[in-house]
């Protein structure tokens, strides 16, 4: 039996999301504000069973538009009201097991009729209006009093509370709204989750047996540890260090070791040593004080004395501390746990705070629910690559449940991150991509599985995780992607960025590395992500095969006249009848092979639009004809690589002696004519000697000032910069619908 998954309507930016949980440890990654921590907290609210713990906030925006519509309903008449009002909104989370026949007596008051069958069982628990008709009421009754004391003098006019319905609620939410409880049937519920038409869940009442909040709580617990673990190197208030953490740990632990009878012959041994101790040292001042008396009391005898106890030597902060032991050095040789790195405390911290969650949850032996979730946010933090890695490899090992006691109680973890080293230890099954969005102005998510991906995408899968695994892909963090053709262009490609896009500047980008021939086979994953995606690459014209045939007779013109030079070998873009080698550019977009084709093809052809198969947008771009102009003549060159296009676009600065470190510069350039110039660079760049990298640090060392970028990858990233989504272009919620509303 485990938590299949939960499925979060009308949460923060989660309006609606079905999110599917692995059997062991499951990964929420995403783009900051995406939704992962939402997750999270919408389960917490909803097993806290309490509503004081909801507010108005908690409501998607759109809820906002729908209260502050219905807030300005004129009350005109009670019938007329009541047909007017539409389903108020409300936020639920469902929940949905996965059982097996030997697990059924768990989840008997789940089960939604005697002749149910099947896997999976459900409730969902929502939080409403108790009384939409009442709440409508006393909300335009403390309306027409605030309207009835408006107030207007030389400051303006002053509306007294409440302005709108969610002004209204922002107050009153918890006297107006509740939370209630259901049984699901799957029946009722179609293959991803969401319920059919017209369907009605069965309400579970205490009248009926157990709450709702009893019958949830038998089943599940919920322990979250928060990003937020406040560990530090100084000694604020805030400060959590390891000592604090283990002495909550013993505490909580402390019955368990109370018939430790060496421990206590052991403290008593101790207090009798430090009070004889105590009375040597404090003997010569307690004597002084004894002689100054104290008014209306016989004079007392002060005394020092220990309280060491079981109960109170590790709670007391100066009564045990961590230490380090030094490795190779006498035992003596320890340090305070504040002088450890950070990475290090975190990860003690970690582990500690999972054994005592677990612990809790085990310790309940009467009435321990069978599943334990728990939430574990950007363990990341402080944590360097390996430890990372270690970490989420570990930590299921730490939860292990053993014993024939344990059998049939199962533990979940659900890590959120946006370390790419977490993913990469782990692989693409366990991950729930959070995916940003924006429908009619309001912030949204969907949250992809990738284990569907998976198992879908055959083909290219395994090199896709490979590619992932080497390169520690942040793909899966970014707010947009741009696909570069080499290692030159990544190098310089943030340099360019700053040069075209301020907004692409705030974005996160990601930047990767994934050449021509290979740039093709990331086209299944980045449409099942939906990112925005530009691929920048090179035109890469060879020789045409010498049999026209071999091309397709229809791809040639009949005046089109095959140079000669080897098949399939690399030749400069003015080659008559030159194609592509680029698989992106065959295989993916322009989806053309000829370079005469490629080179006409317009910005629709090499742009893909969303769609309902994906919600993608995807660019490709690549060299073009540049007016170049040199000693005085003018000419349309096109560059095979970027390294040509970045020599045509800056033809005059590349052949200047002070800039001879590119490797560009032609010898008596100026004894050449541009035609000359472009086939020596051609050749140059092409040829043995010329080394990409150290071009590209070449360039990385001059002015960026200096040179422009190519003129096609300017063309990209301004496409790019219109369509990425970053959180700036999205309306707050504070700014929706938060006027008065019209009398």
């Amino acid at each position: 039996m485990h938590l299949h998954s939960f499925r979060v309507k009308n949460f923060r930016r989660l309006k609606d999301v079905h999110i599917e949980l692995e059997n062991d440890i499951s990964i929420f990654v995403g783009a900051n504000n995406s939704g992962k921590t939402s997750a999270a907290h919408a389960i917490s609210l909803f097993m806290a069973s309490s509503k004081e713990k909801f507010s108005i906030h908690d409501f998607t925006s759109d809820c906002w538009t729908s209260l502050n519509a219905l807030g300005a309903l004129k009350e005109e008449g009670d019938k007329e009201v009541e047909a007017a009002i539409p389903t108020f909104p409300s936020i639920s989370l469902d929940l949905w097991f996965s059982v097996s026949e030997a697990d059924l007596y768990k989840v008997i008051d789940l089960l939604p009729t005697l002749s149910w069958s099947g896997s999976h069982v459900g409730i969902r628990i929502e939080f409403g209006p108790t009384n939409t008709r009442a709440l409508l009421d006393h909300y335009f009754e403390a309306k027409n009093k605030a309207v009835g004391n408006k107030q207007k003098d030389d400051k303006g006019e002053y509306h007294p509370w409440p302005r709108s319905l969610t002004e209204y609620l922002t107050d009153r939410l918890h006297q107006e709204f509740e939370l209630r409880y259901y049984v699901l049937d799957k029946a009722s519920f179609d293959e991803d989750f969401k319920e059919l038409p017209d369907y009605k869940p069965q309400q579970l009442t205490p009248d009926k047996g157990r709450g709702g909040a009893q019958i949830i709580k038998s089943i599940l617990r919920v322990d979250c540890l928060d990003a937020q673990r406040h560990l530090s190197d100084s000694s604020g208030s805030r400060a959590e260090d390891l000592s604090r953490c283990l002495s909550r740990f013993y505490s909580r632990n402390l019955k368990k070791r109370e018939e430790d009878y060496s421990v206590q012959k052991a403290l008593s041994d101790a207090k009798a040593d430090l009070n004889e101790h105590l009375v040597k040292v404090f003997e010569p001042t307690l004597y002084h004080l004894s002689n100054l008396g104290y008014p209306g009391l016989k004079n007392p005898r002060l005394l020092i004395k220990s309280a060491l106890n079981p109960a109170t030597i590790m709670n007391s902060h100066d009564g045990a501390t961590v230490h380090y032991a030094l490795e190779g050095s006498p035992e003596e040789y320890t340090l305070p746990d504040r002088y450890n790195g950070l990475g290090f405390k975190n990860l003690i911290y970690m582990v500690v705070e999972l054994l005592d969650i677990h612990a809790q949850w085990i310790a309940a032996e009467e009435d321990r629910p069978p599943l334990h979730l728990i939430f574990i946010e950007e363990p990341e933090a402080h944590l360097h690559t390996q430890l990372q890695q270690v970490f989420i490899r570990k930590v299921f090992d730490i939860l292990r449940l053993e014993g024939d006691d344990m059998k049939g109680f199962v533990s979940q973890l659900v890590v959120t991150t946006h370390s790419p080293h977490i993913v990469y230890e782990r692989g693409f099954q366990p991950i729930r991509y959070f995916r940003r969005g924006l429908e009619t102005g309001v912030q949204t998510s969907e949250v992809l599985n990738l284990s569907k991906f998976y198992s879908i995408e055959k083909e290219n899968r395994d090199f896709l995780q490979r590619y992932m695994k080497l390169t520690h892909c942040d793909l899966f963090f970014a707010d947009a992607a741009i696909l570069v053709e080499g290692n030159v262009e990544r190098l310089l490609m943030p340099l360019m960025i700053d040069q075209v896009s301020e907004k692409l500047k705030s974005c996160c980008i990601c930047i990767l590395e994934v050449g021509g021939a290979f740039g093709y086979r990331f086209q299944s994953l980045i449409e099942f992500l939906g990112i925005t995606t530009l691929i920048i690459t090179d035109i890469d014209s060879v020789n045409p095969p010498l049999i026209p045939d071999e091309v397709g007779e229809d791809d040639l013109d009949e005046e089109d006249e095959v140079e000669e030079g080897t098949p399939g070998k690399s030749c400069p873009v003015s080659t008559n009848g030159a194609i592509t080698c680029n698989q992106t550019l065959i295989s993916w977009l322009p989806k053309k092979i000829l370079i005469a084709d490629l080179l006409q093809a317009t910005e629709a052809d090499r742009t893909q639009e969303p769609s309902d198969r994906s919600p993608a947008r995807v660019m490709v771009a690549y060299q073009t004809p540049r007016e170049v102009t040199w000693n005085g003549q003018t000419s349309q060159l096109t560059g095979r690589t970027f390294e040509e296009a970045f020599a045509f676009e800056n033809l005059a600065w590349t052949q200047e002696l002070a800039y001879n470190s590119l490797g560009l510069r032609i010898k008596k350039n100026n004894e050449k004519d541009i035609k000359e110039l472009s086939t020596r660079i051609y050749k140059r760049v092409k040829g043995s000697n010329f080394d990409k990298t150290d071009f590209a640090l070449a360039v990385l060392s001059e002015d960026p000032n200096t040179w422009n970028p190519p003129a096609y990858i300017v063309g990209g990233l301004e496409w790019l910069s219109k369509f990425v989504l970053v959180e700036e272009d999205i309306t707050p919620i504070d700014e929706i619908l938060i006027a008065p509303e019209h009398e």
